[in-house]
């Protein structure tokens, strides 16, 4: 490093440096006056390093306008320090500082502090740290979160390179494609009244390459989906690593995903990683098991089914329902204000009519909650096939089938949070296999469930023959720690198949040649079996930085109500760019 500005960086200096000319530039960090003399730390992306100024009197005009956070250019002499600072890479010497330039002033007053001593980040609101985000990316542990994602996208190209695939960039003025969410329009100027959509993922355009004899395709692809935000779902925009395989069934892409999470989480986290391969478990078998599709195996509390265990019950709440129950081992030790919460919980938060309990002691005596409705024959099951023993308590949810799943669920989730149980500084990957292909929509018709463009485990057969709610699609999720990671699937590339396929889900052939032209006519082109996924690089990226925040993760996010509050986005445009693409706002009354 040697230019106008720096001979060093501020991070490089060491005791093999003293008595070196030498210039550094960087942020006023924190200034110390000390009287006689005067102690400034200059940070930049690199480290740390003290400045002393012992000429108070040469430097007067300067340092009336020094403040923390103003960027300065000093030149001195490296010396060696007598109070030494460990914790720093420089902390044997310091500069002896002979000249002072400021390059770039800063206002006395900030709108938070960002890396003082007093510099308490998480406290700051939101969005006032967004709208000063230029500031909020100097704090250290946000912009080292920043500079990590650079290293993780490195290591995930070199990987891909490293397994034989080509880096390929697909359009972003693309057309509108039923992903699962809204599109974002973008108006034509010269094609007045249509409309781009700005791509959900570059699904046609992948599966186009895989025609087009690309043996393996790639990018880390911007993906847009307008969704309401969420702490782990960004709105608005997303990164994903979008990848793609000819020649290719579920288990090579399965392959390409472990050798992709395992080598990037363990290159860059201390954390304990599965080493692979990853555990396969089909969705029916994660719902009935966690009441969800993205389970965390960290959380060792599994659902089990107790509804015939109570198929005589006295127990009101109990008949003709479905009961799921929770076994908490050494769960006893709780008292009554813990199970009061949980059911508060679960009434309030997951919209449950109660959460039933009991508990039994260390000679298997019940008691509490529900302990009277406990007779000896369901005491007795609930030893023999729920797996109860002394010192558990068991949470029971009564419910229709599905809702019971759910909030049950959502109960594990919590217990495992309330009591510790998650193990600490582990990965736990999971593969979720065998989705649904359809679904019921709200308004009671077949629907797609996962990716429209699967293929349907039994093919042409089950589309014909099965009920289309029994279909399941060779579609799958990476899971780790309870967060949806990846989802990929083994393509339809058959043109027969795949009109059946959206004629079940309410298209028509025209349909489908209208809305998909370019897959449909190139599948009669000779097209190869294909397979592929898309790892969420957002989310990557916030699991290894253990963060709870996706906006911390992304350099410019949007904040909770989808608005960049720093670039003032979205915002009114003029009348005149509104008719250069044939666009009239309606008025909201």
């Amino acid at each position: 490093m040697n230019n106008s500005y720096r001979t060093h960086t501020c991070g490089e200096l060491n005791i093999n440096n003293v008595g070196q000319e030498i210039k550094l530039s960087g942020w006023v960090q924190r200034i110390r006056n000390l009287g006689a003399m005067k102690f400034i730390d200059l940070r930049d992306q690199y480290g740390i390093t003290q400045i002393v100024i012992s000429d108070q009197e040469k430097f007067k005009e300067q340092l009336d306008l020094i403040v923390t956070e103003c960027v300065i250019c000093v030149k001195g002499t490296v010396i060696e320090r007598s109070n030494k600072n460990e914790k720093i890479a420089t902390g044997e010497i310091e500069i002896d500082a002979k000249e002072i330039t400021i390059l770039g002033k800063c206002k006395n007053t900030l709108p938070f502090e960002v890396n003082s001593e007093k510099a308490d980040i998480n406290s700051v609101r939101e969005d006032l740290r967004l709208e000063y985000r230029f500031l909020d990316l100097r704090n250290e542990r946000i912009h080292n979160i920043i500079l990590l994602r650079s290293q993780v996208m490195k290591t995930l190209r070199e990987k891909l390179y490293e397994l034989g695939f080509s880096e390929i960039q697909t359009p972003i003025l693309a057309n509108s494609s039923p992903e699962g969410a809204r599109d974002y329009l973008v108006p034509s100027r010269l094609h007045p009244g249509e409309f781009y959509a700005l791509p959900q993922a570059p699904q046609q355009f992948k599966q186009l390459l895989m025609v087009s004899g690309f043996d393996k395709y790639f990018q880390i692809a911007p993906c847009f989906r307008d969704e309401d935000p969420r702490a782990d779902r960004a709105p608005g925009e997303f990164y994903q690593v979008d990848f793609e395989m000819s020649f290719a069934d579920q288990e090579d892409v399965f392959n390409v995903l472990q050798e992709l999470f395992i080598t990037t989480f363990k290159k860059h986290t201390t954390w304990k990683v599965d080493d692979g391969p990853f555990i396969q478990i089909p969705y029916k078998e994660a719902i009935e098991k966690y009441g969800i599709d993205k389970p965390d195996l960290r959380n060792p509390l599994i659902i089990q089914d107790a509804t015939n265990i109570f198929e005589n019950t006295e127990f009101n709440a109990f008949k003709d329902k479905t009961i799921k129950a929770i076994v908490v081992p050494n769960g006893s030790e709780q008292g009554r204000k813990f199970f009061d919460n949980m059911t508060e919980y679960a009434v309030e938060e997951l919209g449950a009519k109660g959460l039933a309990w009991t508990k039994f002691d260390n000679e298997n005596n019940v008691s509490g909650g529900i302990a009277k409705f406990i007779t000896d024959d369901v005491k007795s099951e609930l030893q023999n096939k729920l797996g109860v023993k002394p010192n558990d308590s068991i949470f029971f949810i009564a419910d229709e089938f599905k809702t019971a799943q759910k909030i049950a669920g959502g109960v594990r989730i919590e217990l495992g949070k309330r009591l510790d149980l998650l193990e600490k500084n582990v990965y736990k990957f999971c593969l979720i296999t065998e989705f649904p292909m359809y679904e019921l929509s709200d308004e009671g018709t077949i629907d797609f469930n996962h990716n429209p463009f699967s293929m349907p485990k039994g093919g042409m057969e089950a589309l014909l023959n099965q009920d289309p709610l029994d279909i399941v699609a060779y579609q799958f999720d990476v899971v780790c720690n309870g967060y949806e990671m990846a989802s990929g699937a083994v393509r339809n590339h058959d043109p027969e198949l795949m009109v059946k396929a959206f004629e079940i889900a309410g298209y028509t052939e025209k349909d489908v040649e209208t809305r998909f032209g370019a897959l449909y006519k190139a599948f009669q082109y000779g097209t190869p079996p294909h397979a592929g996924a898309a790892p969420g690089l957002d989310r990557m990226i916030m699991l290894i930085a253990d963060s709870q925040n996706i906006r911390e993760v992304i350099a410019f996010p949007k904040n909770k109500k989808a608005r960049d509050v720093l670039m003032n986005a979205p915002s009114n445009v003029t009348q005149e760019q509104l008719n250069d693409v044939h666009i009239s706002v309606l008025e909201e009354k």
